[in-house]
């Protein structure tokens, strides 16, 4: 194919689509294109999918998953998932240009379901990862795909289904968040150095827990320091997480700066899910991918988890031969993450007193992805300027953007909680919710404001279950998403408030009035 059509980030050129030889994010139009193929298998596969086996199940949401923006870079890999797909019975495969060529409202209805099947994808598979899975959930993933293949669908059979995606991710959300605490215990508060320490190491990135607790079993006694990378951060909540001593700190910042960050570091990188972008030859040579990542003619660990070729390259590499001092973007030298719903809800007491005393006046959720486009320093600017009687709350990689600030404390807690992952969101909900019943009102009663960054599908499926859960009046940025039409848009903003972002000095007068 000479040109691709791609909307599904927040980056899509011209805020409209990619549509050229390659998309922002560095994916081939070749590469959008066996993409598409493949989610045409997979709504072929879900219109004549009976009874789908457990194997199934795991190959669909690793093709899913596999679509997501800065997954899968790689034709071999996604030609290999359709070729399986067909193999499971999606012989008839849907031709996606039927979507992207109809009516605008149509088409917007079933992005929202697809995308947001993608996000819900990405979340099942982690926890399938390690043991968990929901029937409710699997059966979803058919049904979703099934009605974006669907041609007689209007708007009245698409709806309801865009709001029963945010019901499912829900559910989804709240099984990872199960699966993850009873694995790894429940998360902390901890204090995260960025500092790096001399000697080999490995920097870990992308989302999956049970790959960096393999990784810690693996170079346990080698000699081989372990850092973090990005949405990996908060793994050093996690009390069978921490334990590990060579679990040293946290190195870099967000996704989007990985280029220049990991330019001549000297160790490997290992990425075990989405936020990988386009090798440069800095550090080409020392990246490794698992899981549903890929990206050509790098080394792959396949399923035995077998990361000996990651160590041994971070032996030969040597890192650093003396302590390097990093800082996050603020100057900060160290970060604080852990505070998830069962660290919260600990103290929830004290927060509760301290609403009622008039010491904290408002909560702000500052959360989601962050990205690449210079409008996202509204987020450094909206936290610098929240008044010292209120509380953030994060998660997501969107943190990144203020969370080595020291906007200091209310009643010994401080003002800036991380509570994890964009995997974690069920956190912030839960916690939402438990304010909520111990003030006997209704969530959008509370002095409470949801102001989201978004990128790519995970960020699209939470905001549909936040809409589910009928949470109004949330500020989205930095743009907002091309795949939503104005009519689809109008529908949105007149039953749930939605509103674009606009300055930190004015939503921050508008919210505090």
């Amino acid at each position: 194919m000479a040109n691709m059509f791609c909307y599904q980030c927040e980056q899509t050129a011209g805020g409209k689509s990619c549509s050229g030889a390659a998309g922002v994010c560095g994916k081939q139009a070749g590469t959008s294109a066996l993409q598409d193929q493949l989610t045409g298998a997979l709504i072929g596969l879900s219109l004549a999918a009976k009874s789908p086996s457990e194997a199934t199940h795991r190959l669909v949401e690793e093709a899913l998953f596999a679509t997501l923006t800065n997954v899968n870079f790689d034709d071999g890999a996604v030609s290999a998932l359709i070729d399986a797909v067909h193999a499971a019975g999606g012989y008839a495969e849907y031709d996606l240009a039927k979507l992207w060529g109809a009516d605008e409202d149509i088409r917007s209805l079933k992005s929202l379901i697809l995308l947001g099947v993608r996000g819900i994808a990405a979340y099942a598979y982690h926890a399938r990862a390690i043991g968990a899975s929901d029937a409710e959930t699997d059966a979803f993933l058919y049904t979703g795909l099934a009605a974006v293949g669907n041609d007689t669908y209007g708007m009245a059979e698409l709806l309801p289904l865009v709001m029963e995606v945010g019901r499912i991710n829900l559910r989804c959300m709240e099984l990872l968040d199960g699966a993850n605490t009873g694995a790894y215990g429940a998360p902390v508060p901890t204090k995260v150095p960025l500092t790096v320490e001399k000697g080999p190491f490995i920097i870990i990135s992308g989302h999956d827990l049970r790959d960096l607790k393999l990784l810690l079993e693996q170079t346990e006694g080698k000699g081989v320091n372990v850092y973090t990378h990005g949405e990996m951060l908060p793994a050093h909540a996690y009390p069978e997480l921490k334990k590990y001593a060579h679990l040293k700190g946290n190195f870099g910042t967000a996704w989007q700066s990985q280029q220049t960050e990991f330019d001549g570091v000297p160790a490997p990188i290992l990425f075990t899910s989405n936020c990988l972008m386009p090798l440069r030859d800095g550090y080409r040579d020392r990246v490794f991918t698992t899981s549903a990542v890929s990206f050509p003619d790098t080394p792959h660990i396949g399923d035995d988890k077998d990361f000996s070729p990651v160590i041994k390259r971070a032996l030969e590499l040597g890192g650093y031969a003396a302590t390097r001092e990093m800082t996050g973007i603020n100057g900060g030298r160290e970060v604080t993450t852990g505070f998830a719903h069962g660290a919260v809800l600990g103290v929830a007491d004290t927060v509760i007193g301290a609403v009622k005393a008039g010491a904290i006046k408002h909560f702000f959720l500052v959360g989601g992805c962050d990205g690449a486009k210079p409008g996202r320093s509204y987020y450094t600017d909206f936290v610098k300027q929240t008044p010292a009687d209120t509380v953030i709350l994060t998660l997501g990689c969107g943190k990144y953007r203020f969370n080595d600030l020291d906007v200091g404390e209310i009643g010994g807690l401080p003002r800036i909680m991380d509570m994890g992952q964009c995997n974690d969101a069920f956190s912030a909900i839960k916690v939402a919710v438990a304010l909520a019943e111990a003030f006997e009102c209704g969530v959008n009663d509370l002095p409470l404001t949801l102001v989201l960054s978004w990128y790519e599908q995970k960020a699209v499926s939470i905001l549909l279950t936040l809409l589910h859960l009928g949470i109004k009046n949330i500020l989205l940025g930095p743009s907002l998403p091309a795949f939503v039409s104005p009519n689809v848009l109008n529908y949105l903003v007149e039953n749930f408030g939605i509103a674009p972002t606009a300055t930190p000095e004015a939503d921050l007068a508008k919210i505090l009035a």
